[in-house]
């Protein structure tokens, strides 16, 4: 199955307690990773929810914002820095007497700088968990979903592509004999320029003979047609593994088109004719389309 690395899911549990949202995209990565936006009361579970991660996706980078509402009545406290105030305290003193100013007698002005007073707030959430996990395995499965929409759009444009290069390469095939016809013609043209008319028979059939051998050999060195299997075969590869398992195939598809690369450049380093060369510029350009898209799944 085609699974895309792009997608989006969101979630939201709550109880008596508390209430979660999750908010989850994912992007193309070539590993896994996961990056987590969310109060620092929950960092401790932040574990738990990478397995959650892996439980859904091998590869991609995921972003989690998750929001946190605790609707329970909370114990805060607030707390006096006193040796600061007796400080700040000193210190107006201090400048009242420099500039003979009156003195301060107000505590609220005291109080207003900074880190006189400091709000303590109890941060043990106690069942927060029990509302987050659900809301964040929600999230990945809907996430999820996208992801396998957006592959089965890819699927098509994979198999679309698949029969494209076929054709191409099932016309390219014809031109290897093609190819060697045209050098024979070449060389027969040149004998035939520099052979005198009136040359012997024997001479000419010495011609016609090294004719023949210099024709085997061109055509030894220029014949594609094991190439052109091989391409055969890694494109029923392709399909294959496109109608496979649920396991991700990205990586192996990425080495199926680096292998069908390396074919086409033989054949375009052998087909010495200008139609064949734009049939082998047509492939590697669906090859790289090929390629750009498999860049997009897991």
């Amino acid at each position: 199955m085609i699974l895309s690395m792009t997608g989006f899911g969101a979630a939201e549990v709550e109880n008596d307690d508390y209430k979660v949202h999750v908010e989850i995209k994912s992007v193309n990565q070539r590993f896994l990773e996961t990056n987590f936006f969310m109060p620092r009361i929950l960092f401790a579970a932040e574990d738990s929810l990478r397995r959650t991660v892996k439980k859904y996706a091998a590869r991609g980078k995921f972003d989690a914002r998750i929001a946190l509402s605790d609707k329970r009545r909370r114990n805060i406290s607030v707390k006096v820095n006193k040796d600061l105030a007796i400080a700040y305290h000193n210190a107006l003193n201090e400048v009242s007497d420099a500039l003979r100013l009156p003195r301060v007698t107000d505590v609220a002005q005291i109080a207003a700088y900074p880190e006189v007073f400091a709000a303590e707030e109890e941060f043990n959430l106690p069942g927060a968990e029990e509302v987050l996990l659900p809301a964040f395995a929600r999230a990945m499965e809907n996430l999820c979903a996208m992801r396998r929409a957006e592959g089965k759009n890819i699927y098509e444009d994979f198999a679309a592509r698949l029969d494209t290069l076929k054709k191409l390469t099932e016309e390219l095939k014809g031109y290897s004999p093609v190819i060697v016809e045209q050098y024979r013609e070449r060389l027969k043209k040149i004998l035939a320029e520099f052979l005198p008319q009136d040359a012997a028979e024997e001479l000419k059939e010495a011609s016609q003979t090294r004719i023949v051998q210099e024709v085997a050999i061109y055509a030894d060195k220029v014949n594609f047609d094991e190439e052109i299997v091989r391409l055969n075969s890694h494109f029923d590869q392709f399909s294959a593994i496109m109608e496979g398992s649920d396991e991700p195939v990205g990586r192996k598809l990425e080495f199926l088109l680096q292998e069908m690369n390396r074919e086409v450049n033989t054949v375009g380093s052998k087909a010495n004719n200008f139609a064949a060369a734009t049939l082998v510029a047509e492939i590697k350009n669906e090859l790289e389309k090929l390629r750009e898209q498999v860049q997009n799944i897991e």
